[in-house]
């Protein structure tokens, strides 16, 4: 979602005649895209703030601090008198000008939310390297309220963009060369569009809307609620090959305990009734997730919970981490962060562990089968090798033989390990 935002931001201070470097020493303004889910991405950015000043001592750059972490922290940036501008994700159409009035001594700041600001009429100035990827926003803010969770203090309440202008921009983009777009929001699934006439357009419509677009156009999405993925949503993705054959559901914790005290709006069972629809309407797809170990008052058979939740779906792959306590939130008005650090670090380190085992093994039934594989570029390791991912997400790495980025390729699985399948082009 930073990415995305990043390129309406370079849009619209291109308009505004600012022309993007690479080179930091060449900057005349210098902004920060920040996020503010974890604290460490947080620290992060103070770090960030310390090595920018010499650019604004030595040369008078100006230095801006924009998104999550501006929202949330407000004036308590500017009082570090190291910071020349604050703007929340709500208030990019007002960079320009915010900077035209920034002086000495006068940082200037703009944090208020909207509910109906989906920067839909902007054009993104696509900022990746390979020129495959795209990101397309269809939806902002978040009404859910997890009580662990920044977000709805941080990027307002949810409000869905016009599927005309989405529809749009993925033709836009595939005529432009990208073979792949994903469609973002805080929880897809509640996508809704009302226009003043006509039917509404649920998550299902305007994925089978973008996936009309060309059928040599994947498509892909992020994120999806447990309590909100509905079947019809499966069955779109069923219809449609070019729809990626892979889902990315949070589940948090295994204990019904927990996922109450996160206001998760789901129980354990009810989530892995969703994991067996997945399985019934789309055999083949790939299944993600979210964990957070240690959460208020978690014990260990809570943990023990989540470890057998993880064993019996069987993920490909997760993102985890250990309860990071955010100011401002409902868990740390009314929780106390009572889970010793090092329980925390064990607890995650059980997880990755486990998870380890479990992608090593999900990319073992992958060898020998034949996946149709959208080339990203040249392989990290080798440059006479290329990488791209499967529909199921998997990532794929094999000899180039004269294939290039943005082209299909078809790759039988010889070998992998836990995080990569390796194969040959056929």
């Amino acid at each position: 979602m930073n990415v995305a935002d990043t390129e309406v931001i370079f849009s619209l201070l291109g308009k505004a005649g600012y022309e993007r470097t690479e080179v930091m020493e060449d900057a005349d303004v210098i902004l920060v895209n920040t996020c503010s889910v974890r604290d460490n991405a947080e620290q992060r950015i103070w770090g960030r703030i310390d090595t920018f000043q010499k650019q604004r001592k030595e040369r008078g750059a100006v230095v801006g601090i924009v998104g999550c972490m501006a929202e949330r922290l407000k004036d308590k940036l500017l009082d570090t008198r190291k910071i020349d501008l604050v703007a929340g994700p709500d208030s990019y159409r007002t960079l320009p000008a915010l900077l035209a009035d920034i002086a000495p001594d006068k940082p200037r700041i703009n944090v208020l939310l909207s509910r109906e600001e989906t920067y839909a009429d902007i054009t993104p100035a696509r900022i990746d390297k390979n020129g495959v990827s795209a990101f397309i926003s269809i939806m902002r803010g978040c009404n859910n309220v997890c009580s662990f969770c920044v977000v709805p203090y941080t990027r307002g309440t949810e409000r869905s963009r016009d599927p005309q202008t989405i529809v749009a921009e993925a033709a836009d983009v595939f005529g432009k060369g990208y073979r792949e777009v994903t469609l973002l929001g805080q929880n897809v699934d509640s996508y809704c569009w009302k226009p003043t006439n006509g039917p509404e357009i649920d998550f299902a419509g305007l994925l089978e809307q973008v996936a009309r677009v060309s059928p040599e156009l994947r498509i892909r999405f992020s994120t999806s609620n447990p309590q909100d993925i509905s079947d019809e949503v499966l069955y779109t993705m069923a219809r449609y090959e070019n729809i990626c054959r892979h889902i990315h559901l949070p589940v948090q914790s295994g204990s019904d305990r927990i996922l109450e005290k996160m206001r998760r709006r789901y129980t354990r069972e009810g989530y892995l009734e969703r994991i067996r629809r997945i399985r019934e309407i789309l055999p083949d797809c790939g299944i993600t997730t979210d964990v957070i170990a240690g959460f208020c008052s978690e014990t260990e058979e809570d943990h023990r919970l989540t470890l057998s939740l993880f064993r019996e779906v069987g993920f490909d792959y997760a993102y985890m981490f250990y309860y990071s306590e955010r100011p401002g939130t409902l868990a740390a008005r009314k929780y106390p962060d009572d889970v010793p650090l090092e329980v925390k670090t064990r607890r995650l380190n059980e997880i990755i562990a486990l998870q380890n085992e479990l992608s090593l093994e999900s990319n073992r039934r992958d060898l020998g089968k034949v996946f149709k594989v959208l080339v990203e570029g040249p392989s990290k390791k080798d440059p006479e090798e290329l990488c791209g991912r499967t529909s199921s997400g998997k990532m794929c790495v094999f000899p180039a033989e004269g294939r290039r980025a943005g082209e299909y390729a078809h790759v039988r699985i010889e070998t992998c390990t836990s995080a990569t399948l390796i194969g040959r082009l056929v």
